[in-house]
């Protein structure tokens, strides 16, 4: 379940070549980088915390790595869209062709609590789609990031998603009810929970993780950064219906998802369509 290099060519969306996004996609990496700095500044020390509307925890070190972010991408071109957890939303991003989609702290819970398992994410999307991204874990110094046709990367070395083939053994991240549906069909390595949903999805570009889900109701923010992480690494993330997520929607939200490695995507996806009786009525579990 190592990474592999690959050096195979690639082309990009729309006829693009990725070298003009380099500029733009090195300027992201600094800056996601430089907003990790602020978060693990604040890190495991004694600051405000407080709950949202919809239940979900945020913190002042959220709120900090947010306005950085806001300042910091919106000043490499003021036309581009905002979209963020932190953010009041706009419908003005909704004309805009391309935007920044942004979670200041992926895996909030994982943060207050002193866990390592949580990574500042920052997306730009064009035309629904992620086409530069970086994803940086400041707790284990990791920095994912990926150009649209140009590869994925951490810290670097060129990631491959897994090879692997067979549910058999296969290691396993995600809600119980998924990981049960694949018990039926398998015995899977069920691994200990990735509290943020963006670094769950990334694991799997390393191969440290054969597949990994998310149940419903993650968001855009949730997702963009660590979808072409994926996808660049030659992986695969869907819907139960086999549809790649589009973002910049009226109400960014998505389905179900599985991510996994190309050979692996099939299996998992037909096991997760039939799940066991008893957890078809449970509720969304990110």
């Amino acid at each position: 379940m190592s990474a592999e290099i690959s050096a195979e060519p690639m082309t990009g969306p729309h006829g693009q070549d990725p070298a003009t996004l380099d500029p733009l996609a090195r300027q992201l990496a600094e800056t996601v980088t430089a907003a990790g700095a602020i978060a693990l500044a604040m890190f495991r020390r004694s600051i405000k915390t407080w709950t949202k509307g919809n239940d979900s925890p945020v913190t002042e070190a959220d709120m900090a790595v947010d306005a950085f972010l806001r300042e910091r991408l919106l000043a490499l071109d003021p036309a581009l869209g905002w979209l963020s957890e932190e953010s009041e939303d706009s419908p003005a991003r909704l004309s805009a062709r391309r935007l920044w989609v942004v979670d200041p702290i992926d895996g909030t819970r994982a943060f207050m609590a002193g866990g390592t398992d949580w990574a500042v994410s920052a997306a730009l999307v064009e035309d629904g789609r992620p086409v530069a991204a970086a994803l940086f874990a400041p707790a284990s110094e990791e920095l994912f990031t990926a150009v649209a046709g140009g590869g994925a990367r951490r810290n670097g070395v060129v990631l491959r998603a897994g090879t692997r083939a067979a549910l058999e053994e296969a290691a396993v991240a995600g809600p119980a009810a998924d990981m049960d549906s694949l018990s039926r069909f398998a015995a899977v390595q069920r691994l200990p929970r990735v509290r943020s949903l963006a670094l769950r999805i990334a694991r799997v570009a390393t191969g440290e993780i054969d597949i990994a889900f998310a149940g419903g109701n993650s968001s855009d923010w949730d997702i963009a950064a660590a979808d072409l992480i994926v996808h660049e690494a030659a992986g695969r993330l869907t819907t139960r219906d086999g549809a790649v997520p589009r973002y910049n929607a009226p109400v960014p939200r998505h389905a179900p998802l599985i991510c996994a490695g190309p050979a692996l995507h099939d299996a998992a996806l037909s096991a997760v369509r039939h799940p066991l009786p008893s957890l078809q009525h449970r509720t969304h579990h990110d």
